[in-house]
Parts: structure tokens; sequence; C-alpha cells
């Protein structure tokens, strides 16, 4: 579940950066995935809106490569404790799809698949007005295979496992679908701000 950099030597806290009990881990990028990594092969990845959306779409990869692209410089947060600062990564905002599908009136939620089967759940309004991205490279290079490349959501807001790795649906719904570490005792919003981390919290 864990390998290199979820532990190691804590940094000094930035003042006012940090979420509450969360750590600075520099330079590093640990690596945590619930499932195997796979093997995703953009010419045969698609990304598809469903759901509660009056024009269901999917998109390839080249599809996606034509649309304005977006960049994210910001901080990112995992609910293991460890926090990133000043990361880049280069995609498209999640915008610029969720304009082509129209969602329904009455959709407030998003349920989140993965090509490995992992899924997690969002509020429609976490995704929408710039919070969230379809990215595809980090720090200006393609996206790893063991930090979801060739393509994964980034929800920057939340704790980072609403960041689906290897992302390939989202269904829009109208009401709240627990996602797999939802269904494992996580909380179903995942606020680092508010220490969000488990059902309860």
């Amino acid at each position: 579940m864990a390998t290199r950099g979820f532990v190691g030597r804590r940094r000094p806290e930035p003042a006012g950066k940090l979420p509450p009990g969360q750590y600075d881990v520099g330079r590093d990028f640990p690596v945590l995935t619930a499932e195997a990594t796979p093997v995703v092969r953009p010419d045969t990845w698609t990304l598809t809106l469903d759901g509660l959306v009056g024009n269901e779409h999917t998109w390839t990869w080249q599809d996606l490569h034509q649309l304005p692209a977006s960049e994210y410089r910001g901080d990112i947060h995992c609910v293991t404790t460890w926090s990133k600062f000043d990361t880049r990564f280069g995609g498209i905002s999640l915008d610029l799809l969720l304009d082509v599908v129209d969602p329904l009136p009455t959709a407030t939620h998003v349920f989140v698949t993965a090509t490995t089967g992992y899924t997690t759940n969002l509020p429609l309004g976490e995704l929408r007005d710039g919070k969230a991205w379809v990215v595809w490279t980090h720090e200006g290079q393609p996206l790893s295979r063991e930090h979801g490349g060739p393509v994964r959501l980034l929800v920057p807001r939340l704790y980072f496992w609403k960041s689906a790795k290897w992302v390939t649906k989202l269904t829009l719904l109208d009401h709240d679908q627990q996602g797999f570490w939802e269904r494992n005792g996580y909380h179903d919003l995942g606020d680092p701000w508010l220490e969000q981390r488990y059902q309860g919290d």
C-alpha cells in the first residue's frame, strides 16, 4: 500500500500552509495505491462522463489533447499526513468536460471509476469552477504510472485519495454513493483543513 517516501524525516512546518496533522514531505512524492499498478495505453484509454447529463460523452487521449490546456500550481495533501507544496500538474480543467455533457439540475454527486475498478465519490460542486483537472503531466514531465499515468483526476482541495489514478469514468448522480475507501471507513468528503479523514470526523 505504501512505497518510497511514505515515511521519513519530517521537515519544519511552514506557517499557515499545512492543514492540521500534516507534515511537509519536501521534494519527495510518496506512492500509495489500493491496487496493483496497471499498464494503461494512451491509444486505447478513454474517459466517459455519463449518468445525469444531457449529453453523455466519451473522449479519447487525442480528443483531450485537442482541448485548451490548463495547469494547476499549488499544494496537495494526503490523508496519511504528508503534504507536498508548490506542485505543478498539467492537463485540462474538468469544467471543459462538464460543459460538454451539460449536467442535469438533479445532479449533485459524482461517482469516479478507474481502469482498475477503484472508485471514489465527490460532490459535483467540488469538481466545478476551477477546482478539478484531468492531468497527464507533473512538473512538466509525463505523469508516471506509479502516480496514475498516463492520466489521473486531480482534486487538490481534498485529500489525495479523491484524485483517482487511471481515471476512466465519471458518473453524475442525484445522491452520494460511497467509493472504495469511503466504504472502508474514510470520510465521504475529505477536506484536509477540517481533518475529515474518517467517517465521523
